[in-house]
């Protein structure tokens, strides 16, 4: 925990120079009064300054972003977050030379991390947090793929008449498949098998 000790006339001066300090609002720390301020002699002579402690009451956001900019300071390499937050939680969009290897194969290492990044911000917070991490709108370009996948293999069941199982894949990723044949009129889609290996399943109506 982050914590500083300031002193001041009131303690409402104590609090706002320490404020200043840390260049956030009161709402960012708890205040604890250490000790009142006290006329002396004659209102002059010995009188004592309010003296108060105050700590920073940590942000999620912050702190997850503080989490993944120590992985990428240890794997060496230079990554930028763009945050954009919204109603549930917030959009990391990640850019960089060396994506590649945080988004891993078919974005694995990216789900990964994305998990992890959860479990670090909802440590910090009251309520349910979602953050949402992509890495130069990977994850739009592989709904994009999953969905022309999707359609290309319905047309493939209806023209050979056989089901088709595709490949592993979370649930996030089966919802896209389902989504973009549910109103299908000729094919229907399951899931079957236990994860991490459930796979989707597209088959005739």
């Amino acid at each position: 925990m982050k914590k500083i000790v300031v002193t001041g006339k009131t303690i409402e001066d104590a609090v706002k120079s320490g404020l200043v300090q840390w260049n956030v609002t009161e709402d960012r720390v708890k205040i604890h009064v250490l000790e009142q301020p006290s006329r002396g002699l004659f209102g002059l002579i010995g009188s004592k300054e309010a003296k108060v402690e105050l700590e920073l009451i940590p942000d999620p956001l912050e702190e997850a972003t503080l989490f993944l900019q120590e992985i990428f300071k240890t794997m060496q390499i230079s990554i930028t977050i763009d945050q954009q937050k919204d109603k549930e939680g917030a959009l990391f969009n990640m850019s960089g030379s060396e994506l590649g290897i945080l988004i891993g194969k078919r974005g694995q290492t990216l789900d990964a991390l994305q998990y992890l990044v959860n479990i670090v911000a909802n440590r910090y917070s009251d309520s349910h947090i979602r953050i949402l991490l992509d890495a130069e709108n990977f994850r739009e370009r592989r709904k994009k793929t999953l969905e022309e996948l999707a359609v290309r293999l319905a047309g493939r069941v209806i023209k050979t008449k056989k089901e088709v199982i595709l490949e592993p894949m979370n649930a996030q990723e089966r919802k896209i498949i389902h989504s973009e044949l549910q109103n299908h009129p000729s094919v229907k889609t399951y899931s079957k098998g236990d994860e991490p290996n459930r796979r989707v399943v597209i088959a005739l109506k």
